[in-house]
């Protein structure tokens, strides 16, 4: 199987925007689509509460025609039109699909953050984590968010193997981001989120990227947008995995990211596994 998993920064922004940035990351949809994957997983969609709107769906249909989509969006009392995640996969496949609450912290669970895809042998899910926010202001919250996933994840692996993705807002060791020194106080690499992804790790769970490339330095998965040169020194972090149940780990082919030249932001990860 050949996954791809990506936070887009607005779906509706890539899909009907007018701007330069809106058609680089038109581009790079079809280079999802000509990738051939059986499922692509999309983060921070943007959409409003009721879903991609008519013009979405024309588009989604012109761009990938062989493929279903599930979506869910942030629903009251969360913001509207924040975070929301889809997946889209080939039309063969028909998986059971699942829109998990984990008992997070209020309004977490409304903010459309995880979508879970069941198939025969296995478990595909997606996850958009919470930032903890300018300040940290929202961190405690974070790790109870956390706790409330990794037991999620435990009880799916409990019942067949899992292929988890998404940005999970958290550069886990030194090497997984450019400048470790002076980011020790920034959300995504506190010391209480990098235990908090330790943990998840040890419920079971293997780093894919690391499981293939073992500790090569300098391949992040985001760009700061708002720091015009950070992608062109590639002063990046590396908050965006496809884990896997450790059981499943040698089955592991390829997990890599997939370039968005000058685009900044996340870069799509793809996953290929021999299940």
């Amino acid at each position: 199987m050949k996954l791809i998993s990506w936070n887009i920064d607005s779906l509706n922004a890539a899909l009907t925007g007018q701007s330069e940035r809106a058609e680089i990351t038109r581009k790079i949809l079809v280079k999802l689509h000509d990738l051939h994957p059986e499922i692509i997983a999309i983060q921070e969609t943007k959409l409003r509460a009721t879903g991609p709107t008519k013009k979405h769906q024309q588009i989604l249909q012109e761009l990938f025609p062989e493929y279903d989509y599930v979506w869910r969006s942030s629903e009251e009392p969360a913001r509207k039109g924040y975070a929301g995640t889809m997946y889209l996969y080939l039309k063969e496949l028909s998986p059971k699909v699942t829109y998990p609450e984990i008992g997070a912290p209020e309004p977490m669970d409304q903010e459309g953050r995880i979508i879970t895809l069941e198939f025969p042998e296995f478990f595909v899910t997606e996850v958009y984590t919470p930032n903890s926010g300018n300040g940290l202001k929202r961190l405690e919250e974070r790790q109870v968010w956390d706790e409330k996933y990794t037991a999620y994840l435990q009880e799916l692996d409990e019942r067949k193997p899992v292929l988890a993705s998404g940005d999970y807002n958290c550069a886990h060791t030194p090497i997984d981001l450019k400048h470790p020194d002076t980011n020790h106080h920034s959300a995504g690499f506190t010391d209480e989120e990098r235990a908090g992804f330790s943990k998840l790790l040890e419920a079971g769970f293997t780093d894919s990227f690391r499981k293939v490339n073992g500790q090569v330095e300098g391949v992040y998965s985001w760009w700061a947008q708002r720091v015009r040169t950070a992608k062109a020194n590639n002063s990046g972090w590396r908050i965006d995995y496809w884990l896997t149940s450790n059981r499943i780990a040698d089955k592991i082919q390829r997990s890599e990211m997939i370039d968005t030249g000058d685009r900044a932001d996340h870069c799509p990860i793809l996953l290929e596994i021999a299940l």
